[in-house]
């Protein structure tokens, strides 16, 4: 028996003993196949998925990530979140994503309970627990904090092995890029604000637009627009890069008439967590 499936019978019997179910649930590769495995292991009625809806959820996660579930057979239920009244979350420091994760579980938990629901269990994986042991994670020391369950790391799940074993189950999130909430987009220190979510959100968007027009696959890009203030950053697949000279001047168009004045193409290409790499500076 190889590591995997020693991982995924020990993912599937921690779930059995839960009994049931509340899963935060973003539409992302992880949270989308906990979900999956969460229905295999204790059947539809014993689970339920929540996603969170507020600024900083991309409108364009929605509808595939209510899809993803109704497939499954699960309910999916769409509490608002508030972490925009939080301070620490606007003020935008290091550990924003303490807050975002507080407001998302205190909203959770009871939830649960409402549903008869006995456990509210995250996407966190093996490698994401390395990184909270550095620092990176707050927000699963907040969710640690407030009880929620994390399977996929208890049984040892690699980002990698989760989307092997997505893809093997036939996952249509197995290939699904790096997904990460609007507020990752702004440079520490700069306010979170509605307007600031809003105006990456437009610029993203502008840009898959751009790629789909040249036939990229957009939905299968790796992309980030980072809020610099004035400035815009654009960080895409490695392999598309060097853009044509033609190619960069639209992307860079669609990024400022979003309402950056001033927008540049990261040469680097897509680095998840280039934003905490600069604070570690």
């Amino acid at each position: 028996m190889s590591d995997l499936d020693r991982r995924l019978d020990a993912l599937d019997a921690d779930l059995r003993a839960r009994g049931s179910v509340l899963v935060a649930y973003s539409g992302g590769a992880d949270s989308a196949f906990l979900l999956a495995a969460a229905t295999r292991a204790l059947t539809s009625d014993n689970v339920a998925a929540a996603t969170g809806y507020s600024h900083s959820l991309p409108i364009a996660e929605r509808d595939p990530a209510a899809e993803f579930a109704d497939r499954l057979g699960v309910r999916l239920i769409t509490p608002r979140t508030h972490e925009m009244e939080r301070e620490g979350y606007r003020a935008n420091g290091t550990d924003r994503c303490f807050f975002c994760k507080a407001e998302l579980l205190d909203t959770l938990t009871p939830l649960a309970r409402e549903l008869g629901l006995a456990h509210v269990a995250t996407g966190t994986n093996a490698d994401d627990a390395i990184e909270g042991l550095n620092g990176l994670r707050p927000g699963i020391r907040a969710a640690a904090e407030r009880g929620a369950i994390t399977p996929l790391r208890d049984a040892g799940l690699t980002k990698d092995e989760i989307r092997e074993a997505s893809r093997r189950w036939g996952l249509t999130t197995w290939d699904k890029p790096a997904a990460a909430c609007l507020s990752s987009r702004i440079a520490y220190g700069l306010e979170v604000t509605p307007r600031r979510l809003a105006r990456v959100e437009r610029a993203e968007q502008g840009v898959r637009s751009v790629l789909a027009a040249r036939g990229h696959d957009a939905a299968r890009v790796d992309l980030r627009v980072r809020d610099h203030g004035e400035k815009a950053t654009v960080e895409l697949s490695a392999t598309l890069l060097p853009l044509d000279p033609d190619h960069a001047d639209e992307v860079l168009k669609t990024v400022t008439d979003a309402g950056f004045p001033i927008a540049e193409i990261d040469p680097r290409g897509f680095r998840s967590g280039s934003m905490n790499q600069r604070a570690a500076r």
